[in-house]
């Protein structure tokens, strides 16, 4: 079924705003049973890798966060491109790594798919050297 853009705008607003929360069940009741969810990056980082059902989304966030120093963490949205059932988040993401202290930023896409009202893939392209980096440089 085709989504229009309106809706997906809509669930991609409300994605925006449950990230910028950090509710991770609420994130989690935006998606599909069944998803594409893919987060490029380096094996030894527990969060990356693909998901395929949607009750692999809340523990994706609960298992990223502890590693980000709480209330260092600033997601700048710059812009949000809907056409039709498809949308991309632009942002940039910057984190202070909590076990060293150390802070990156980021630039960042989402490429969110909505079907029925629901995220049925999500993808992020970060910079992800700069990300391995944060967490394994000296």
């Amino acid at each position: 079924m085709a989504t229009d853009t309106q809706t997906s705008r809509t669930v991609a607003e409300k994605f925006a705003e449950r990230l910028g929360r950090q509710d991770p069940n609420g994130i989690q009741e935006l998606f599909a049973e069944v998803i594409d969810w893919h987060v490029p990056g380096s094996d030894a980082l527990p969060w990356t890798g693909r998901r395929t059902r949607r009750e692999e989304v809340a523990p994706y966030f609960t298992t990223m966060w502890p590693h980000f120093a709480h209330d260092k963490s600033k997601v700048v949205l710059e812009r949000i491109i809907v056409d039709g059932a498809d949308v991309m988040l632009l942002a940039n993401f910057t984190h202070t790594v909590a076990a060293s202290g150390k802070e990156f930023t980021t630039p960042a896409a989402v490429h969110l798919v909505v079907e029925d009202s629901r995220i049925v893939r999500m993808h992020l392209y970060e910079d992800t050297l700069t990300v391995n980096e944060a967490f394994t440089a000296g």
